[in-house]
């Protein structure tokens, strides 16, 4: 596996060889992918994400949008200050090491920066974590006695013992295993932090306030949150 940087015309594009030994800008394209009849549907609120067949593997295409009141200004556009320093650079390498160390994560393929000037757009492509559904899902299909919150509190300690800061965990960023495996997605703005009291109990809030919002019978009660902070608190589960 070696890890290579292609610089062209409009940009950069950062990929792993072990998954794919030809890249361009096509690979990032939608367009691209449904010519070839290997486009297989789209994900997430947004419509920037979709799932594509990648020779044996099925990859997951994100491209990068605003959220919030900056997509008022501008839908996909960001300033330029650096390639290092670009989003789809900075979750890639991100990613990467998180993948090397164990963690549950999906593992990188490509990234891709094209620079406008002082603006920039970019993309993402990561492998599809195969027979996982996200914990909304599971919640809508199942109710609060599906999903494994013991486990799931465990998985976020990993990550919080480790430095890890993901910027919007909620139930969506969660994904849930057929044998109740729990991984993490979506790392955008995230970064290694010292670990710290006071930015765990943030991102374990946002967490909360996430689930209810998703307005699930009994879900609001909060008889599940305390299974969540168990398998938290005790790591092993």
């Amino acid at each position: 596996m070696a890890i290579q940087t292609l610089i062209r015309k409009r940009g950069f594009i950062l990929y792993d060889d072990a998954h794919t030994s030809h890249a361009s800008e096509e690979l990032f394209s939608p367009r691209h992918w449904l010519r070839h009849a290997s486009l297989r549907g789209a994900v997430g609120g947004r419509g920037n994400t979709w799932i594509v067949s990648g020779g044996n593997d099925a990859w997951v295409l994100r491209h990068y949008r605003r959220g919030g009141l900056a997509r008022t200004f501008s839908q996909d556009y960001y300033l330029w200050m650096g390639l290092e320093r670009t989003r789809p650079w900075r979750e890639w390498r991100l990613l990467s090491a998180l993948y090397k160390e164990g963690l549950p994560v999906p593992q990188p393929v490509a990234a891709q920066v094209l620079r406008y000037g002082l603006v920039y757009r970019g993309d993402l492509i990561t492998r599809l974590i195969p027979d996982t559904r996200s914990l909304a899902a599971r919640l809508q299909d199942a109710g609060i006695e599906g999903p494994p919150w013991e486990r799931i509190g465990a998985c976020i300690r990993r990550f919080h013992d480790a430095g890890v800061f993901h910027a919007d965990l909620n139930a969506h960023n969660i994904l849930i295993g057929g044998r109740s495996e729990v991984y993490l997605v979506d790392f955008d703005r995230g970064e290694r932090r010292s670990p710290g009291v006071l930015w765990q109990q943030a991102n374990l809030a946002r967490l909360q306030r996430s689930l209810r919002k998703l307005a699930i019978p009994g879900l609001a009660a909060g008889h599940v949150w305390p299974l969540l902070l168990n398998g938290y608190n005790n790591k092993s589960v």
